[in-house]
């Protein structure tokens, strides 16, 4: 018999740190494994935070923390929210979690009963369904188009809202797809949600500075839409400080308030010193983050171009984060080198086998007929990926 919980035996693992932690037993084996399968910056974290950490060590912050965080990094984020977002949170709207995907557990804990509804626009980062799905909530997923870049219109929202429709949960910049919302898409998606009040919108905002469209709109900055947006946010991808593992949330105070109860049941409060310098990322003039940006442009145009070069891949141009998104279907039925590819899942393992290159199969963010390439890595790297994918595939 089988003696953990339906909880955990129904839970999917998470696809992206299956593949990068594969591709690490590979090069363990002496491989020359090229990893395109996490996201995560190859940048250091910026010498004026480390700074801030050092100094928060000097100065003992080696205590308990507040469970819903400091309260002068709540007050720095809510400048932060202003600054970049227009946003007018308070401090009593806001909470500090252990990382971005936290808030979106503690979200869907404080606000989902069994059998409520939460429309996904596919693709979708892979956490969302799971998290929905432990939380007790039906994902209803929405197919985008390769040729609409990825963005759910309004008449597909319209149409995917039921009477047990609690929320949407989307990212802008996306992960896989990389594509932004502009103002005018969000917009007309607000004008549907103003329809249904009790329908709320999650809207994760991770990799807001990692933008190249010019512009960057929260839906919650359009009216009407504060008091049922949930914001989520944090300094894991733009300012590279994925192991310091601080999110946070701007939400109605209501759900801050439940989300402060559920994480002091679970967690408590996030890591003091981490707290202390994100207080320095988030003071911090976005333009100090051009450098990273700039080298993130620069590869994504390098990714596009070689891979517009590899027969049978269709890509379109991602206007943020660091990932390609290509539709590898035409490639299905086929026999590469005596392997049958059926499905994206296939796919990307054929190019693990054959190449050296580790990919995430699109099946894992909700489209089966793509899959994720991770540009946060050296051009060096990236040209010989894709050379050595294009040989493969020749």
């Amino acid at each position: 018999m089988n003696p953990l919980s339906d909880r955990i035996n129904n839970l999917s693992t998470s696809q992206t740190l299956a593949m990068a932690a594969l591709a690490r037993e590979l090069k363990a084996q002496g491989k020359d494994i090229i990893s395109l399968s996490l996201g995560e910056p190859d940048f250091n974290t910026p010498d004026f935070v480390k700074e801030a950490a050092k100094k928060a060590i000097d100065e003992n912050y080696s205590t308990y923390t507040p469970v819903e965080g400091y309260g002068e990094l709540k007050e720095a984020i809510c400048k932060k929210f202003k600054r970049d977002n227009d946003l007018d949170y308070k401090p009593s709207n806001i909470v500090v979690s252990t990382g971005a995907k936290q808030s979106l557990y503690n979200i869907a804990q404080v606000m989902l009963n069994e059998g409520d509804e939460v429309i996904l626009p596919a693709p979708y980062w892979v956490s969302y369904f799971e998290i929905i799905k432990l939380s007790g909530g039906i994902p209803v997923e929405v197919p985008t188009s390769i040729d609409n870049d990825f963005k759910i219109t309004a008449e597909q929202l319209e149409k995917a809202i039921t009477p047990k429709t609690k929320m949407i949960w989307y990212s802008s910049p996306c992960n896989p797809s990389g594509s932004v919302y502009s103002r005018e898409e969000l917009t007309a998606l607000a004008k549907v949600l103003e329809k249904y009040p009790n329908v709320y919108v999650v809207s994760d905002e991770i990799y807001e500075h990692i933008n190249f469209s010019g512009t960057f709109c929260s839906i919650a900055s359009i009216p009407g839409m504060l008091e049922k947006t949930i914001t989520v946010n944090g300094v894991a991808k733009a300012f590279a400080m994925t192991g310091w593992r601080i999110g946070y949330i701007g939400a109605p105070e209501f759900i801050a308030k439940a989300c402060t109860k559920i994480q002091g049941q679970v967690t408590s409060g996030a890591n003091s010193i981490a707290q202390r310098a994100t207080i320095a990322a988030v003071e911090a003039d976005p333009k100090v983050l051009n450098y990273m940006v700039e080298a993130f442009h620069k590869r994504r145009d390098l990714v596009v171009g070689l891979i517009q070069e590899i027969p049978g891949l269709k890509i379109n141009v991602p206007e943020g984060a660091f990932y390609v998104f290509p539709d590898v279907s035409s490639f299905f039925g086929k026999t590469l080198n005596g392997t049958k590819i059926e499905n994206a899942t296939d796919f990307s393992m054929y190019l693990l086998s054959q190449a050296n290159v580790a990919t995430v199969t699109g099946d894992a963010f909700g489209n089966p007929d793509c899959i994720r390439f991770s540009y946060a890595t050296s051009e060096e790297l990236l040209v010989e990926a894709l050379r050595r994918i294009k040989e493969a595939l020749a």
